[in-house]
């Protein structure tokens, strides 16, 4: 996989945010080096976030974001702003324009705010310095640029390169769990909702994971489990299934060998395992009438028999005996108020940043609402959930 290939959720999130007329589309042509946005006098011009995959060499791939004004009047005006706050939860690096002919306004001043709660790492450039009769020194993540000019744009992608460089890296996948020479089983059932042709990205990136740790990966379907594990001349490291089959695996691999799924390796990559653990346990709670709300990460081709919309809503409704109310969202489409769900459950969140992951869960968790992930519930609603996080060391 190519830095271009390089999906959305592992890309480090550049947003650009400012009120309307600093210049932000200016700037981030001017960053992007190519037109990204639409450029006018007209204040108000971009009116939903603008999203654009790119390299910002010596950091990697990275994902830059447009956003509308944080000062846009009105009730579609309240709507631009509303969205430009969602991108806040998403953000690893906030480059903040400022008209550096004018002080700070209110309105800047509330969106730094906004991003030091979320302790986003943040550069403050003041657009349009062309026009001062003297350009001051960088300061403090502060810096002077021109999109009009090119004034201190390569500076600035140097400093957003560092900045976002600086944050702590990622816990791998299963590579820590793993020893070279280690040999670990996937189990990839082939139906409708497999892609042609290709694996799921989960799939993929386990398969890479397992190859940056020295082991070796054996990929079979669920039908050809028993087969492959009797032709091995010992026992795997470990078997990870895909979560749609986990009662079927749980039968055929023994007891002995470690068992988990591609969903609660993704909900330890992106989030908070143990809090997703705990979730899992709520489902017990329910009764009729109750809602839960079914949250996947990206927008997708529903099918028959789709794991979101129709598998789990039936598991759930034959383990607990209750006909709660399912609610769906996917995407970016996430409720900032979830206090009238009684539970959430949430895709593995491939294609969700792991700070926006980690943002889903902590709103969940502050509003009291247990979160738990797609393959920690179906190991529960199959009572295998103690076994299957048995290869995680320090969970409960």
């Amino acid at each position: 996989m190519s830095m271009n290939d390089t999906p959305s959720g592992e890309r480090v999130h550049i947003a650009f945010f400012g009120r309307r007329n600093a210049g932000k589309s200016s700037l981030v042509n001017a960053f992007t080096g190519q037109e990204l946005a639409i450029v006018s006098d007209v204040k108000g011009t971009t009116t939903d976030p603008v999203y654009k995959a790119m390299e910002l060499l010596p950091l990697g791939p990275v994902q830059i974001i447009d956003t509308p004004g944080i000062d846009d009047e009105g009730a579609l005006g309240e709507l631009r702003v509303k969205k430009t706050r969602q991108v806040l939860n998403r953000t690893d690096l906030a480059i903040v324009v400022a008209d550096a002919s004018q002080p700070l306004q209110a309105s800047d001043r509330e969106l730094l705010g906004l991003i030091r709660e979320r302790s986003i790492p943040c550069l403050i450039a003041w657009n349009k310095a062309d026009l001062l009769q003297a350009v001051p020194p960088a300061r403090d993540n502060e810096l002077w640029v021109s999109a009009r000019t090119g004034l201190h744009i390569h500076e600035l992608k140097e400093a957003a390169a560092r900045l976002a460089g600086q944050q702590e890296p990622k816990r791998p996948l299963v590579a820590d769990l793993l020893q070279p020479g280690d040999l670990v089983v996937l189990v990839v059932p082939i139906d409708k909702a497999a892609p042609k042709g290709r694996l799921i990205l989960p799939q993929q990136q386990t398969i890479r994971d397992i190859l940056d740790a020295g082991a070796c990966a054996v990929v079979c379907r669920d039908e050809e489990l028993p087969q492959t594990l009797a032709k091995l001349a010992q026992p795997p490291r470990m078997v990870i299934t895909d979560s749609q089959v986990f009662g079927k695996v749980a039968k055929m691999v023994p007891r002995e060998i470690p068992l988990t799924s591609f969903s609660i390796l993704m909900a330890r990559y992106k989030g908070d395992l143990e809090l997703t653990v705990r979730g899992a346990r709520a489902v017990e709670t329910l009764r009729t009438g109750d809602k839960v709300l079914l949250a996947e990460g990206c927008t997708h081709h529903r099918q028959c028999g789709d794991i979101g919309t129709v598998k789990l809503p039936n598991w759930i409704r034959k383990s607990t005996g209750t006909e709660p109310e399912f609610v769906f969202c996917s995407g970016r489409d996430f409720p900032d108020d979830l206090s009238e769900y009684k539970l959430v459950v949430h895709c593995g969140g491939c294609m969700l940043g792991q700070r926006e992951m980690k943002y889903r869960q902590r709103t969940a968790a502050d509003q009291g609402v247990p979160i738990t992930n797609y393959g920690i519930l179906i190991a529960h609603l199959n009572g295998i959930l103690a076994r299957t996080i048995e290869p995680f060391p320090n969970l409960a």
